[in-house]
């Protein structure tokens, strides 16, 4: 399988630089997989397409400021991207320039408040790199660290908790779960009132997002492994609404991803915490998610091969045609697809 297969042409300006005033105001694109129907709407009316009983699973990660900007010891000016928090202060991280970074450099961020030196060169060409600092670190982050946006948005983000989902919780990501930023609070109660089961995972969100895939073949690709954990009373939510022959929806690819890890054939889970680099492309068996609501993705990029995986690449591709003639908006702060 060919990674050209899943290209597609977006005209640059459908790619939405801006939040939407109203996170829940944003269109949505409805697939129906079995009746091969597109269907657009807004994104408040997803309670229309969720039934009592079903359970929305989402990811409760929190974004944290991890793009921060220092200097080495001769002056040099360096960018840091946090990854992964791998023990304690040592952060797996993304730097800029990487030639001038070798083992035991020194970095200083913020005149002195947060200091680090490189352990060690990763697979992939990322860095362990251990901080120092007085304090408590994500209050050092907040004052020194800004959002890390994609690199295909290039305004400057005015409110800081607009690449948060409302119900963030857990700090560790270096993008956002993007199909969570739809929900508002209003949104989210009426669909508990319907009688939708509503659970949470986590799974901080790290280099996958930023990755390109350089292969030619899908196949040859290798995904970064994210650290993610699952509560027991969120597994027996997933598993209840299975063991009632109900939907598990997940509320994007993050979700999708830790779900598809820990499932067992039968699609029960359980309370689970590890690591996960699954790579879910066409011709994968979904053995817990029954529908998912997400945003449009990059073209060649492995969040379009996931969903090309669970309503078919031909499918896909068509209501991604379909959507740039409706001039839909694209990517992060883009609008967003329920697939059911």
């Amino acid at each position: 399988m060919q990674v050209s297969d899943f290209n597609y042409d977006l005209p640059e300006e459908l790619i939405a630089q801006v939040p939407i005033e109203k996170r829940d105001e944003s269109r949505l694109m409805v697939l129906n997989r079995e009746k091969q129907t597109i269907e657009h709407k807004t994104f408040k009316d997803i309670v229309d397409y969720l039934e009592p009983g079903d359970c929305l699973v989402r990811n409760n990660t929190k974004v944290i400021p991890a793009r921060i900007y220092g200097k080495k010891e001769t002056g040099a000016k360096i960018e840091f991207l946090l990854l992964n928090n791998i023990e304690g202060d040592i952060w797996e991280t993304i730097v800029r320039p990487g030639n001038k970074l070798h083992v035991g450099a020194k970095v200083i961020f913020g005149d002195g408040m947060l200091k680090a030196e490189i352990l060690d060169v990763m697979q992939g060409g990322t860095r362990k790199v251990k901080f120092y600092y007085n304090g408590i670190f994500n209050e050092i982050l907040d004052k020194i660290g800004l959002m890390p946006l994609p690199p295909y948005i290039h305004e400057e983000l005015k409110e800081k908790d607009r690449y948060q989902t409302v119900y963030a919780k857990y700090d560790g990501s270096a993008a956002a779960p993007t199909a969570g930023l739809h929900f508002t609070p209003e949104l989210l109660k009426k669909i508990e009132e319907k009688g939708v089961d509503i659970a949470n995972v986590t799974l901080h969100v790290g280099i996958g997002t930023f990755r390109p895939v350089k292969e030619e073949k899908v196949e040859d690709h290798e995904m970064h492994s994210e650290h993610f954990y699952i509560k027991k009373e969120d597994a027996e939510k997933i598993n209840n609404a299975k063991k009632n022959g109900k939907r598990i929806i997940a509320v994007g690819t993050t979700s999708c991803r830790v779900l598809e890890t820990i499932a067992d054939e039968n699609g029960m889970v359980n309370e689970t915490e590890g690591d996960t680099s699954i790579f879910i492309y066409p011709g994968y068996r979904f053995k817990c998610l029954d529908g998912l609501i997400t945003n449009f993705h990059l073209p060649q990029s492995t969040l379009l091969m996931l969903v090309s995986a669970l309503a078919g690449k031909e499918f896909i591709l068509k209501a991604y045609n379909e959507a740039v003639n409706e001039k839909y908006r694209f990517f992060s702060f883009g609008d967003a697809m329920f697939i059911c």
